[in-house]
């Protein structure tokens, strides 16, 4: 039994395995393997117990299909230990279809812990040659069953740590870029960047803070920053987008962020009202990375999250008026009845870019955000815009449904846009602008500050 490696992608529904990484017992020459080579079956085991995951085909609906089966190879070709193809070598990479409504790939389960919060599933492949390889000694019979790690590229430079606040310490994770990378990347000006500002690399650093929906609670930090694609912000071109370099911070919360702290936290009227009994551990937890990173801008500390996030994103600019430069809420779920006309004055002189969906049947929009935004203009807010979607539907020409339709997603995950940067239109249909200029989501945010 020989050993492999498996290839993670954050996409934009939970993390995906793309690639199989095989260690061969010889060199493997191009022409000698193809995507009929290998046969690859794998089980989703449930990681407290190490039983076959049970899964639901609708949701909702109950769990009774045993998460197991065979994986399509669409490609198959020699590489280095990290997937790179090469013409001979002693690595053979398997690329495996992605299929957003298969669940076989991703390595999270949905609502699998009590609570019906998310959790990191052990994936064990077994990978069997079922052609034989031609060569000077043909070889066959080849098994790959013994896993050895994972690769995610997207995850670099991403780091875990947990606050000291008590009585309530947050797990966290959190980017902090490479300034050397970030400089040659910023000055290295492409026709997608554009010298549109005159601008130079920042003494300091913005600070990004992405709070998780209700799913990614709990005690894995890598779910609050991997469960919602929040490493596209770590990428270069949204970095780049922000001003050349940011922080990136993703708190988890051990339950959700709409906990109040009752003792019944399911009972309708908790999961309803404004309060949260995070509110100050996470503001010792944002006070605190401050503190950890002098170089951050403390005028330009930006926060946004999607759903029970979302909530959290407006409980805070409530709580501590003037304290945010700006905010990018995903279907947020405060309703406008929460807040005070006072508390709406003091709203309105904070940049907000609100995202949403207006088929989103979890948080709907003519309920929650739209009132509030009426409410905001009202009170003279100047610098609030909402990317309002029909619906969320893949825009890469990547994931295709059988008759060749795009994919479309539940309307509730509207937070595929924020992170793919879609967002570039307002209520009214008419495009962002800054300073004269047509923005993006991240763009825009970058080039907010403290007022």
């Amino acid at each position: 039994m020989y050993p492999y490696k498996t290839f993670t992608e954050v996409t934009d529904n939970f993390p995906y395995i793309t690639r199989l990484i095989l260690k061969a017992p010889q060199a493997v020459r191009a022409e000698c393997v193809g995507k009929d080579t290998f046969s690859v079956y794998v089980e989703r085991r449930d990681p407290r117990t190490g039983e076959v995951l049970l899964e639901q085909r609708e949701w909702p609906g109950e769990r009774i299909y045993p998460s197991r089966g065979y994986r399509p190879v669409s490609a198959a070709y020699p590489s280095d230990e990290n997937g790179g193809k090469v013409y001979e070598g002693e690595y053979i990479t398997l690329e495996l279809a992605f299929e957003p409504t298969s669940p076989l790939g991703y390595t999270v389960g949905a609502g699998l812990l009590p609570g019906g919060y998310n959790a990191f599933v052990r994936c064990d492949y077994r990978v069997t040659q079922v052609r034989e390889i031609p060569g000077r000694i043909p070889a066959s019979g080849w098994v790959f069953d013994e896993c050895e790690g994972d690769l995610c590229p997207q995850t670099a430079g991403w780091k875990e740590d947990v606050s000291h606040c008590q009585p309530i310490p947050l797990r966290y994770g959190y980017f902090a870029p490479d300034l050397e990378g970030a400089r040659r990347n910023f000055f290295a000006l492409d026709s997608n960047y554009g010298n549109e500002w005159d601008h130079a690399f920042p003494d300091k650093l913005p600070l990004v803070i992405w709070l998780h929906g209700m799913g990614e609670g709990a005690t894995e930090p890598r779910m609050a920053y991997t469960g919602n694609k929040v490493v596209a912000v770590s990428s270069d071109e949204i970095q780049r987008k922000l001003g050349g370099a940011a922080y990136v911070l993703a708190p988890q919360c051990p339950t959700y962020w709409m906990n109040s702290g009752a003792e019944n936290d399911q009972d309708i009227s908790e999961l309803t009202n404004e309060k949260s009994m995070y509110t100050e551990a996470l503001k010792a937890l944002i006070d605190e990375f401050l503190d950890l990173h002098p170089d951050i801008d403390r005028d330009r500390v930006y926060i946004g999250g999607c759903s029970n996030g979302g909530f959290m994103t407006m409980r805070m600019l409530k709580s501590y008026p003037g304290f945010f430069a700006a905010a990018y809420p995903v279907c947020e779920a405060l309703r406008p009845s929460d807040f005070s006309d006072e508390d709406i004055r003091a709203l309105a002189r904070t940049p907000i870019w609100f995202t949403q969906a207006e088929n989103d049947p979890i948080v709907p929009p003519d309920g929650l955000v739209l009132p509030l935004v009426r409410r905001l203009k009202a009170a003279g807010a100047e610098y609030v815009h909402v990317s309002l979607f029909e619906r969320i539907v893949d825009r890469s020409g990547k994931y295709r449904l059988p008759d060749g339709r795009p994919m479309e997603y539940m309307g509730h995950f509207s937070w595929i846009h924020t992170f793919n940067d879609d967002c570039v239109f307002d209520l009214d249909g008419s495009r962002v602008m800054h300073e004269g200029r047509p923005v993006t989501l991240w763009r825009w945010l970058g080039k907010q500050r403290r007022r």
